[in-house]
């Protein structure tokens, strides 16, 4: 099921989770801030009413589960408050099954577990709960005469649902056995991040309202925040039928998969929970930027724009693909490894590098290219001091490569205009000299002076006059103005690549003001 509202997603529809390496049926109820997982407790160790993945008959009646005051737990049973007086002695309980409700209660363990047939749970109201005589923790002996003390957790199951309207249980108070009773559903070992107090908002939603297309379910559930979760496909897990969906925590510490009946589904969860994630950006941003004031981010005053992508990782890997957060300010572009929590961890990216230097040098697929994956990539190329630095990137949809390519782009003709000017030291004819390289009015090469003096150029030109542009990689930048001179050969101490790639982000800024393809 499906709804809109104010302009976000909401959905609800049962999917399962991966937990343990075994898949989980559950219900996701999708709102504009959250994805809530929920569950009874249902699996291989888990049965209702002695039937596994849920009752026979009826489901509980509204008064003995839409609330976790209408079950026993081993939180409400606490050890102590069983009567010393029947741990760990057997006792025969009869039990009248109920029209609606069966036995009433959920039971765990079995003979694969190396664990007794325990009672995880009693329902309010129910038969079990009416004799006043169980507890949970109880190890059920036997049902009916049928020894259940070496049984399986379906033989167990079997044997409750074969016992007919009325059932005697030999049972065992096992205070030991509370540990094992306390462990919860399946949804309930997911893990996820807790935000520092310093970021509240950031991981947490700031409201959770119940989504309309909610469904009633019992046991437990969990909210997982769509601030800064990153959505991704393929990533984790082999999906060869396209039906997953990750969810990556900002730390990136915690993945929840999840998978749909068939691959249309998948699509369709995949782009709801994508949308509310993308809508929630806007308010990330705001986020940031109060919590770091006026200092900005590592160096630069602005975000424009953040967001996760998937990172090639080139050689031999397992996983060919990582999760990274790109941020885009006025004017570097910052790859970090998780999402900042601390103030002073946004000062510091696994790589920041300068927009000016910066590239786009692919975008889609390229020629022959036999993997899908690769027609949502782009590839960003930066001139360094020690070389190029290139990185590949994977978008989700069309729609977050366009964003992507555009903003990088816009981004670097930005802080071209933003920046106009920067200048280097250099060698031109066994002459100290310092080359500048001016958005408007282009190159120019100015001696050293010793005293401090002014001095002028010996060398202006327009970007009209450049015919080319050529570098050995080490030190040695070549510009080719026609003329007498020819091509000029500069001595940049280090390498020439950055320079290089600022020269191309001046000319394709100034290209695009022209109103013509860079």
């Amino acid at each position: 099921m499906t709804a809109a509202a104010a302009g976000r997603v909401q959905r609800s529809g049962f999917l399962e989770v991966l937990v343990r390496d075994r898949w989980h049926k559950v219900l996701a109820n999708l709102n504009e801030e959250t994805l809530t997982l929920s569950c009874e407790d249902r699996g291989e160790n888990t049965s209702f009413n002695g039937i596994t993945n849920g009752a026979y008959g009826n489901s509980p009646g509204p008064e003995c589960g839409n609330s976790p005051k209408g079950v026993r737990t081993v939180f409400t049973d606490l050890p102590e408050q069983v009567p010393e007086a029947i741990a760990n002695k057997k006792r025969c309980i009869k039990v009248v099954k109920q029209e609606l409700g069966g036995l009433g209660i959920s039971i765990k363990g079995g003979k694969e577990n190396k664990m007794p047939i325990l009672i995880s749970k009693i329902f309010k109201g129910l038969a079990a709960d009416q004799t006043q005589s169980l507890y949970v923790g109880d190890a059920i002996l036997s049902v009916n005469d049928t020894d259940l003390r070496d049984a399986t957790h379906d033989e167990a199951v079997q044997a409750l649902k074969k016992a007919g309207k009325e059932v005697i249980l030999e049972v065992k108070y096992m205070r030991e056995a509370a540990p094992y009773v306390k462990k919860g559903s399946p949804v309930s070992e997911i893990g996820w991040e807790t935000p520092p107090p310093e970021s509240p908002r950031l991981g947490s939603a700031s409201f959770d309202p119940p989504s309309p297309l909610s469904l009633p379910v019992h046991g437990d559930r969990k909210n997982i925040p769509l601030k800064m979760c990153y959505v991704t496909r393929s990533m984790t897990v082999p999906d060869p039928e396209n039906r997953h969906i990750e969810l990556h925590s900002p730390d990136a510490k915690h993945t929840v998969v999840l998978r749909s009946k068939d691959s249309a589904t998948s699509q369709a969860w995949f782009n709801a929970i994508s949308s509310n994630v993308s809508d929630l950006i806007t308010r990330v941003i705001a986020d940031v930027r109060e919590q770091l004031g006026k200092t900005g981010i590592a160096g630069s005053r602005e975000i424009r724009h953040l967001g996760w992508l998937a990172e090639k990782v080139f050689g031999e890997n397992e996983k060919p693909w990582k999760p990274v957060l790109v941020v885009l300010t006025e004017k570097d572009l910052l790859l970090y490894e998780s999402m900042p929590r601390m103030k002073e961890a946004w000062f510091h990216p696994a790589y920041s590098y300068p927009l000016l230097a910066t590239r786009l040098v692919h975008s889609g697929p390229g020629k022959g290219s036999p993997q899908p994956e690769m027609e949502l990539s782009f590839a960003t190329r930066t001139g360094t001091r020690q070389g190029i630095d290139t990185h590949m990137f994977r978008a989700e949809n069309s729609r977050d490569l366009s964003l992507w390519t555009r903003y990088i782009v816009q981004g670097c003709h930005n802080a071209a205009e933003l920046i106009k000017e920067i200048t280097t030291l250099c060698m031109y004819k066994n002459q100290s000299c310092r080359l500048t390289v001016h958005y408007e009015d282009g190159f120019s090469i100015t001696p050293e002076s010793q005293d401090g003096a002014f001095t002028k150029p010996i060398l202006q030109c327009p970007y009209e006059k450049l015919k080319m542009s050529s570098d050995d990689g080490v030190r040695i930048l070549c510009l080719d103005f026609g003329g007498k001179d020819g091509e000029i050969q500069l001595d940049l101490h280090s390498c020439p690549k950055p320079i290089v790639f600022i020269i191309h982000s001046f000319l394709s800024a100034k290209i695009t003001r022209l109103g013509l393809v860079a």
